[in-house]
């Protein structure tokens, strides 16, 4: 029994050495913590988070690393975060996939947005848990607003993709890298690679506003006739069913002529495999050169809008 007690007793100790050594370093740190909720663009799938009232603040030390990164397009420095904590945090873990919580910190030239995107590996003995992540981006922190009255009411993007969100009848349609989070087939994912938006038209048509200044500026209408490389990934179809959802594809041209096919788009097979199932994904893959003029993206992506009603904004 006194062998028991001693072993026992060993990770007591070893979770009360680690967590005194904590406090010591971290000098009884808070960091708050603001909840914020997802909210999803219906016209092109663009993703922002809007900051709500419900704090909370979490015990803890706050570990930076600083990494300067110089880019065609941006030079700043990328902000390791590592938070550990004395008690696992049930907020970061029992939230859904529409909340996020984003803590701010204070250095000596900015205040961070910490977010954590991993939860490191414990030692349940140890008692302590440990978050990771970077700080968000000054390139994304355009998709962190305060209000819903603060999300844009037009599309973000210029290229056709609101044509292929509104094929939707088959199975949701999410832009590439916004998909939602654990996602169970049927779906299809839309990628049009910027590089391949290229230009049919000599130029652009404009209408201009009776006067160009100010906020008149946002009615100003462009048109152009372009050219997108489309990749359309579809799970959870079989070959009947990719056959129909291009055939509606088809159909949707020649009724609307909102888009034209420069190519002849054949469905093909895809491989994803995950070994531990010894199993293959439903996964075809479709390829088309599609032209378009812009003001027939932007008028759909309108409508869509205008369909949506208050749900135009929606969480996913």
């Amino acid at each position: 029994m006194g062998i028991i007690d001693e072993a026992s007793a060993a990770p007591r100790q070893l979770e009360a050495g680690l967590e005194s050594g904590l406090r010591t370093l971290s000098n009884s740190q808070t960091v708050t913590f603001t909840q914020y909720t997802k909210s999803v663009l219906s016209t092109d799938g663009y993703v922002f988070w809007v900051k709500t009232t419900t704090t909370a603040a979490f015990e803890g030390s706050l570990h930076l690393g600083i990494e300067q990164s110089q880019d065609e397009d941006q030079t700043i420095a990328v902000n390791h975060v590592v938070f550990t904590s004395f008690d696992e945090i049930s907020a970061f873990n029992t939230v859904g996939t529409n909340t996020l919580w984003i803590g701010e910190w204070s250095t000596d030239s900015t205040t961070l947005k910490v977010v954590f995107n991993q939860t490191a590996p414990i030692y349940q003995q140890a008692g302590l848990w440990h978050y990771s992540g970077d700080a968000v981006y000054p390139a994304l922190e355009a998709q962190l607003i305060n209000s819903s009255a603060d999300l844009p009411v037009g599309p973000i993007v210029s290229n056709s993709l609101p044509l292929w969100l509104a094929q939707n009848s088959f199975a949701p349609v999410y832009p590439s890298y916004l998909v939602s989070e654990n996602l169970v087939p049927p779906y299809i994912v839309v990628h049009i690679e910027p590089g391949n938006t290229i230009p049919f038209g000599m130029a652009p048509l404009y209408q201009w506003p009776g006067t160009q200044a100010g906020s008149n500026l946002y009615d100003l209408n462009s048109s152009q006739l372009m050219r997108d490389t489309v990749e359309l990934t579809l799970y959870g179809f079989t070959s009947q069913k990719a056959i129909q959802y291009l055939s509606s594809l088809m159909d949707y041209s020649l009724n609307t002529d909102y888009y034209g096919f420069c190519n002849s788009p054949a469905i093909q097979d895809d491989k994803r495999k995950q070994s531990e199932i010894t199993a293959l994904a439903m996964k075809k893959r479709i390829v088309i050169l599609a032209s378009y003029y812009q003001n027939a993206a932007d008028a759909v992506a309108r409508r869509l809008i205008l369909s949506a009603g208050f749900s135009s904004i929606t969480t996913q």
